[in-house]
C-alpha cells in the first residue's frame, strides 16, 4: 500500500490542475510534429476550486531561444478547456508549457461590480483595489509606464472624497485595462510539464507530389524487331518541365535499381514474362548490383545526379523509392542468405499478400541479423543522400519492424534533419499512426476509398483534429496499383472531383502519371489498372493529349496555383465543414486570420464540390459564419478561382454544379458587399 500511495504522488497535480495538454503524443513519449509555416492549435483543460478568476497562457520557446507568451481563450462553457493558436516559422525543436494563474485583477473587478450593484462592502472593495494595483505596480518585470498607470489607479481608488461607484468608474479606462491585459496581475502561478514540437521544413508538410516511371519517358517500340528501347534519365529529363509547369513540388520515382530476371513478372503480374518485359521495379537486384546501383538501361549514377540537378533547377525535388526487399538475383541473396526466411523445404520465402503472390520478391527477415540489415539500409540511404536525394518514399513499411524505422529515421534525421520519409502503408490504423509517431514525416491514407461527403467529413475531422500532431496525411488520388471504382466509372468529372478535394482539403497531395489524361478502364470488382505500368513500358504522347483537349493538366495546374497563392489552403488543422441540403455536396472552408497569415491579410477559401460525377445537382449551402470569421448577417463577395466568376454570398446560398462542366466552386472571399 505504501508503494502504491507513493506512486500516486510522483507527479502532483499542481496548485491548479492542468490536464490533457495538446499537441502531445502519448504523454510526451514522442515529439509532436509541425512544419515551417504550419498553424498549430494548443489546448489544455485547466480549472480551479471556487469562483475566483483563472487565466492561462501558452509559453512558446523557438529553436533559437526566442520566448513568446500567448493568452489562451476559454472554450465551450463548462468544458474548462483553453485554446491558443500559433504559426511555427522556424525549423527545429520548439518547447512549450501551459501556465495557469489566479487572475487577481479579474477576480477583484468582477466582485467589485457585483458588490457595488448590491451596495455591499463598497469601501472594502476600494481598499482591496488599492492593494491590488499597488502590488502590481511594484512587480519587478512590469514596464515603467505600465506601473505608473496602475499607481494612478490606486490613487483614484484611495480618494475617499469621491463615491466608490465614481472611483470604480474612473479606473474603468482603456489605459488601465490595457495595462492589466498586457501584463496580467498573476498569483499562484502553476506550470505544466514542458513538451516538444519538432518543426520540420515546409516540404515535409505541404507539397504536391507527382509520380512517373523514368523507363517509360522516352521508351520506344521497334515494330520491325518487336523490341523495346527503355527510356532513361536523359530522356526522362525532357518531361521535367511539364511536371514543373503543372505546379508540382516533388517528383517521385519508383525504384531505379537493377531488376531481377528470376521469376520476373510479365504484363498484369503474370508469370510468363517475355524477353522484352522489363519486370517490376520493386523486384530489386541483379547481376549489375542492388539498392546502391542505377539500372543500366536508365543510365549511370552520373546521369541520375544530373537528373536530380535538372529537377532542382526547375523547383522540383526528387523522391526516391526505398523498398527493403530483394529479387532472387540480388547480391544480398548470395552474400547474406541469413537476411531472408528459409522455409521448411529449404527454399527462400517470397512475398505474399494472399491471394496475391510476388514470386519475384524476397522479403527481408529483420530478426535474423538486425545489426547487419540495419547498417546496410543506413548505408544505402546515406549513399543516395550524397547523390542529392532528400526525400524517400518507403514501400510497405508496415511489413517491417517499427523499431527499425524509429532507429533509421532517427539516425538519418539526427545528421540530416531535412530528409523526409513518406510511408506507403495502406494498413490498419494503429500501424499507420505509430509509423507517424516514430518518425515518418508523411503517410499515404485511406482517401482513395473515402468517396461520399459523409465519409470524407468524418475522415478529415479525424486527420485534422485527432491525429494531426503526429500523422501527416498525403492524399494520393491514384497510384500505379490503385484505380478505384469511383474513378473507373466517374470518368473526367470523377478525376476532377477527386483532384479538387485532395488539393484543397490537405496541404499534401499526389497523383500518378496518366491521371491528367484521365486514363481508366472500367473493370467490375477490380481496383487495379489494367496493363499496369509496374510490369511494362507505357510511353505517353503528352503534347498530343494536351492538343486534343482530353488532358485535365490545365485543371491540375490551376489547383496547384491556388494552393501556392492561398496560405489558408496549405494548412490541415484549420479545415471546417458546412451544411448542404443535398447530401451529395461536400462543403468545407479554410480560414486564416490576418495575424496568423504570412501575407498579413486574412485568407478565406470556401470549397463546394458536387461529388456525384454523373449529374447536375442543385442545393442550398448553409454556412457557419463564425467559422469564416464573419458576423451571421454578413453579405460578402467571393471570387471563383476556377471559373473566374464573382458572386455575392451570405449565410444561405443557392448552388448549381454540373459535374460534366465544373464540379466544384473554389471561392475566395474578397471582401464585404
Amino acid at each position: 500500500m505504501a508503494s502504491e500511495i507513493s506512486h500516486r504522488h510522483t507527479n502532483p497535480v499542481g496548485r491548479f490542475p492542468i490536464l490533457d495538454v495538446q499537441p502531445v503524443v502519448d504523454g510526451g513519449r514522442w515529439n509532436a510534429k509541425a512544419f515551417d509555416g504550419e498553424l498549430v492549435h494548443f489546448s489544455a483543460v485547466v480549472f480551479r476550486e471556487g469562483h475566483d478568476a483563472l487565466a492561462t497562457e501558452l509559453l512558446l520557446t523557438s529553436p533559437t531561444g526566442k520566448h513568446s507568451v500567448l493568452p489562451m481563450t476559454p472554450g465551450a462553457p463548462g468544458s474548462d478547456s483553453w485554446h491558443a493558436s500559433a504559426v511555427l516559422q522556424e525549423v527545429g525543436h520548439w518547447r512549450f508549457q501551459i501556465r495557469a494563474y489566479a487572475d487577481d485583477y479579474e477576480t477583484w473587478h468582477h466582485n467589485t461590480e457585483v458588490k457595488l450593484a448590491a451596495n455591499q462592502d463598497e469601501e472594502l472593495m476600494m481598499l482591496e483595489g488599492v492593494a491590488l494595483f499597488t502590488r502590481a505596480a511594484s512587480e519587478k518585470d512590469r514596464p515603467k509606464a505600465n506601473a505608473t498607470h496602475l499607481r494612478d489607479a490606486a490613487e483614484v481608488l484611495a480618494d475617499a472624497s469621491v463615491s466608490p461607484k465614481a472611483r470604480f468608474a474612473a479606473v474603468e479606462t482603456a489605459v488601465v485595462k490595457k495595462a492589466v491585459q498586457s501584463h496580467p496581475v498573476r498569483s499562484l502561478v502553476t506550470l505544466s510539464d514542458e513538451y516538444v514540437i519538432n518543426c520540420e521544413r515546409a516540404l515535409a508538410g505541404a507539397a504536391a507530389w507527382y509520380e512517373f516511371f523514368p523507363r517509360s519517358e522516352g521508351a520506344k517500340f521497334n515494330q520491325k524487331t518487336k523490341t523495346w528501347v527503355s527510356g532513361s534519365f536523359k530522356t526522362a529529363t525532357k518531361r521535367l518541365p511539364g511536371v514543373a509547369a503543372m505546379g508540382f513540388d516533388v517528383l517521385y520515382l519508383p525504384p531505379v535499381h537493377p531488376i531481377g530476371v528470376a521469376f520476373r513478372k510479365g504484363p498484369n503480374n503474370t508469370l510468363n514474362a517475355g524477353t522484352e518485359d522489363p519486370g517490376s521495379p520493386w523486384a530489386i537486384g541483379g547481376p549489375a548490383g542492388g539498392h546502391d546501383v542505377i539500372h543500366p538501361e536508365l543510365g549511370t549514377e552520373k546521369d541520375f545526379r544530373n537528373f536530380v540537378k535538372a529537377a532542382h533547377e526547375l523547383g522540383l525535388e526528387i523522391a526516391m523509392d526505398l523498398a527493403v526487399q530483394a529479387s532472387p538475383d540480388h547480391p544480398w541473396v548470395q552474400e547474406h542468405p541469413e537476411w531472408f526466411t528459409t522455409r521448411a523445404d529449404g527454399t527462400i520465402a517470397y512475398a505474399e499478400n494472399p491471394p496475391k503472390k510476388y514470386q519475384d520478391i524476397f522479403p527481408v527477415n529483420f530478426d535474423n541479423d538486425p545489426e547487419g540489415i540495419y547498417q546496410e539500409i543506413l548505408r544505402v540511404v546515406k549513399h543516395w543522400i550524397a547523390c542529392g536525394v532528400k526525400i524517400f518514399r518507403v514501400d510497405n513499411p508496415h511489413t517491417k519492424p517499427v523499431a527499425f524505422w524509429e532507429w533509421l529515421i532517427g539516425e538519418i534525421n539526427a545528421e540530416h534533419p531535412e530528409i523526409i520519409f513518406l510511408a506507403e502503408a495502406f494498413t490498419r490504423p494503429a500501424m499507420m499512426q505509430t509509423l507517424g509517431k516514430v518518425g515518418f514525416q508523411q503517410s499515404y491514407t485511406y482517401y482513395t476509398w473515402r468517396n461520399t461527403p459523409e465519409e470524407l467529413r468524418t475522415y478529415l475531422l479525424e486527420l485534422s483534429r485527432e491525429t494531426a500532431a503526429y500523422f501527416r496525411p498525403n492524399f494520393w488520388v491514384s497510384t500505379p496499383d490503385i484505380l478505384t471504382q469511383y474513378l473507373q466509372y466517374g470518368g473526367r468529372p470523377g478525376h476532377k472531383i477527386r483532384a479538387a478535394i485532395a488539393a484543397m482539403a490537405t496541404p499534401l497531395w499526389g497523383m500518378y502519371a496518366g491521371y491528367e489524361l484521365v486514363e481508366f478502364v472500367a473493370r467490375p470488382g477490380a481496383e487495379e489498372h489494367i496493363d499496369s505500368e509496374k510490369y511494362q513500358y507505357k510511353p505517353r504522347d503528352w503534347e498530343a493529349a494536351e492538343a486534343s483537349g482530353r488532358s485535365i493538366a490545365p485543371y491540375i495546374t490551376k489547383l496547384n496555383q491556388i494552393r501556392r497563392e492561398h496560405p489558408a489552403v496549405m494548412q490541415l488543422r484549420n479545415i471546417e465543414f458546412h451544411h448542404s441540403d443535398d447530401g451529395a455536396f461536400l462543403v468545407f472552408s479554410k480560414h486564416l486570420p490576418a495575424h496568423l497569415s504570412p501575407t498579413g491579410k486574412t485568407d478565406t477559401v470556401i470549397v463546394v464540390v458536387n461529388t456525384d460525377p454523373h449529374a447536375v445537382r442543385e442545393t442550398t449551402v448553409r454556412l457557419d459564419m463564425e467559422k469564416l470569421g464573419l458576423p451571421d448577417n454578413a453579405v460578402f463577395e467571393v471570387h471563383d478561382l476556377i471559373s473566374d466568376q464573382k458572386f455575392h454570398w451570405a449565410r444561405d446560398n443557392y448552388v448549381r454544379l454540373d459535374a460534366f462542366a465544373e464540379p466544384a466552386h473554389i471561392l475566395h472571399i474578397t471582401g464585404k458587399k
